[in-house]
């Protein structure tokens, strides 16, 4: 664990580095001009992790009518191990339940292991399967949530 991660809203000034990250980290990166459009939009929940000065990780997600979407959450590869995505899943949920959203969701590939395990730890459940939801290469999706309330209301 790293100790000074600290989780702050993005703005322009961390686009070039997530851009940059998206390419690390997916086949089918966003772009500068797609990740800055999320600073416009009203339902847009994006956070960066910044350790030792320097961007290391974020999460972006929609919140649509109390449902939280997870879009994307990365770490660069030199950070990770560290808690950092732990960190960033868990301040999302925070403000999702401050904002008092039902549930966090998101899809993962089924052959990322590593995110799997930190979604499960992070209190996320397996629920679904979204059959052919990537390409490059194609493979389905699993759909993992996290449920804030329960039958009445509360967690």
């Amino acid at each position: 664990m790293i100790d000074d991660i600290k989780i702050i809203p993005m703005d322009e000034s961390h686009i070039k580095d997530l851009a940059l990250l998206e390419k690390q980290c997916f086949s089918v990166p966003w772009s500068e001009s797609a990740l800055m459009a999320e600073l416009e939009k009203e339902n847009s929940r994006f956070f960066v992790a910044i350790t030792k000065n320097e961007v290391s990780g974020y999460i972006g997600a929609n919140n649509v009518l109390g449902e939280v979407y997870i879009n994307n959450i990365a770490v660069f590869y030199n950070y990770r191990g560290f808690g950092i995505g732990e960190a960033l899943l868990r301040h999302l949920t925070d403000v999702s339940k401050e904002e008092n959203c039902d549930l966090v969701t998101l899809e993962v590939r089924v052959s990322n292991t590593p995110a799997r395990k930190l979604y499960e730890k992070s209190g996320f459940k397996e629920v679904g399967v979204r059959k052919n939801f990537y390409d490059q290469p194609n493979e389905d999706g699993i759909i993992y949530t996290k449920y804030l309330k329960d039958i009445q209301g509360e967690a």
